[in-house]
């Protein structure tokens, strides 16, 4: 139950900050709108003077201010500074902000790499494959140090290929989130659970034995027992599973073969499938 908090939390996290980075974004875009557009007036205002000082007659019909000739090239030389000084304080600002701009959409794009690389699986709030790679070693060095027991289990739902294509996705992946949440329900916080891939699941279990495994065993059928007496689908959630408990010193892929072949067995003999 904590992990699965933990990791809807990380989720909830990662996609709160790539909100408040668009925002960031957007209220750039509109930053660079009241630049363009203060540029614009500054340009049409100076255009203007410049209008009046060399055309006088243009500006007034009735002129206001008699401007002496000893003036008129200060006045110019002041307008064109002023031209020249607002252009560099636009084009300041302008860089300013496209640098700005840079870094806010590559920090997005690594907000996004970070969690397509994420170890949450962001169907069922699981830990996914690319968690299984980080975790099992770190398990299997600890069980090798204590020599405390560690057990494997695969899980693997029953007709998820025919309920997907008559039913649609939709419907398989509802299936595939219910699932997880009575795995994580069933076993311990101490326990990994994880989706492999597809409708496939390995639940990580250190200090445990593989006759340890039976009672959380017990309480997923019984889930799912209760799952389909309530669920009114017109069909039945039911899975096949592997155990294997891990022997010091074997090698670890061995031992998720090993699984997976208990696993297949259990699928494909004349051992009860549930």
């Amino acid at each position: 139950m904590q992990q699965g908090k933990e990791e809807r939390a990380i989720r909830s996290s990662a996609l709160v900050h790539a909100a408040e980075i668009q925002q960031r974004i957007q209220r750039l875009s509109e930053r660079d709108l009241q630049l363009w557009s203060i540029g614009l007036l500054i340009t049409l205002v100076l255009a203007a003077g410049m209008l009046a000082i060399v055309f006088p007659n243009v500006a007034w019909a009735q002129p206001i201010v008699r401007l002496e000739p000893t003036y008129m090239p200060q006045l110019f030389y002041g307008l064109i500074s002023l031209v020249v000084l607002s252009n560099i304080y636009f084009f300041t600002q302008k860089l300013a902000l496209n640098s700005t701009s840079r870094k806010l959409i590559d920090e997005l794009i690594f907000n996004e790499r970070l969690e397509s690389l994420s170890l949450i699986d962001p169907l069922t709030h699981l830990l996914n494959r690319r968690a299984l790679d980080e975790i099992i070693p770190k398990e299997v060095a600890r069980a090798n140090r204590t020599g405390s027991p560690l057990t494997f289990m695969n899980f693997d739902l029953n007709n998820f290929r025919r309920i997907n294509s008559d039913l649609g996705t939709a419907e398989g992946d509802l299936l595939l989130r219910e699932f997880a949440s009575m795995m994580t329900a069933t076993f311990r916080g101490g326990d990994m659970v994880l989706r492999q891939g597809g409708d496939e699941f390995l639940v990580v279990m250190p200090d445990t034995r593989e006759e340890d495994t039976l009672p959380p065993l017990h309480r997923l059928l019984r889930a799912v027992e209760r799952w389909n007496a309530g669920s009114g689908k017109s069909y039945e959630l039911s899975f096949s599973w592997g155990i294997a408990g891990y022997v010091v010193g074997t090698d670890v892929d061995d031992l998720l073969r090993t699984i997976d072949r208990k696993l297949y067995q259990k699928k494909h003999n004349l051992a009860p499938v549930f």
